[in-house]
């Protein structure tokens, strides 16, 4: 086709006429949107994206921290949990507070065990210098365990064997096939037998 030709069929479509193959004989060309076209050609060149790593989100307490100041650590701590991110909790000793580690060891097992619910510890307390660091993560899921549904397994609970709130524990059909059973007459007590010799 003349490239005159194709220009005013490209310019009639509202679209732009671009050459896709320059080595060959003829020259490719065809009739697209030459953003869209630039945009894929950049999109096949990155490849797949990278998977995004975690980040190690920093937040810091002291020995004789307040309670009410751990629960805002915890706090925010939750949220970067909750982002996907990992915490390292960092207790930080000044001048002779060195000599009291253990009270910082007390506030970073306070930090693990409100975090209990949510976070596992992936590096246990360390010393580096006047700071002890630990490093919490995110808690995967455990998977829910269907159960089997055959009666006499051990933590097998029918639903329909637990009545709701307000309900009879027996139902109006069984009570009607109660009441349409014949009663059974018990029979008469056996009175003892007396000897009359003795009462003689």
């Amino acid at each position: 086709m003349p490239t005159a030709k194709a220009l005013k069929q490209a310019e009639a479509a509202g679209l732009d006429l671009v050459e896709v193959a320059p080595h060959a004989h003829p020259p490719v060309c065809r009739i697209l949107d030459y953003g869209k076209f630039k945009y894929e050609q950049k999109k096949k060149a990155r490849g797949k994206p990278k998977s995004t790593a975690s980040v190690v989100k920093e937040i810091r307490v002291r020995p004789k921290i307040d309670t009410n100041d751990v629960d805002i650590k915890v706090r925010k701590a939750r949220e970067f949990l909750d982002a996907g991110n990992k915490v390292q909790v960092t207790c930080l000793f000044r001048g002779r507070e060195m000599a009291y580690k253990n009270l910082g060891r007390d506030v970073l097992d306070r930090v693990v065990e409100l975090l209990a619910d949510i976070a596992k510890v992936e590096r246990l307390p360390r010393m580096e210098g006047r700071r002890m660091n630990l490093l919490l993560s995110r808690k995967t899921k455990a998977p829910v365990k269907a159960t089997t549904g055959k009666p006499g397994t051990e933590g097998d609970v029918r639903a329909e064997s637990v009545p709701e709130p307000g309900e009879p524990l027996i139902s109006a059909e069984v009570a009607q096939t109660m009441e349409a059973k014949p009663e059974v007459s018990q029979a008469p007590e056996a009175k003892p037998e007396t000897n009359p010799e003795k009462e003689a």
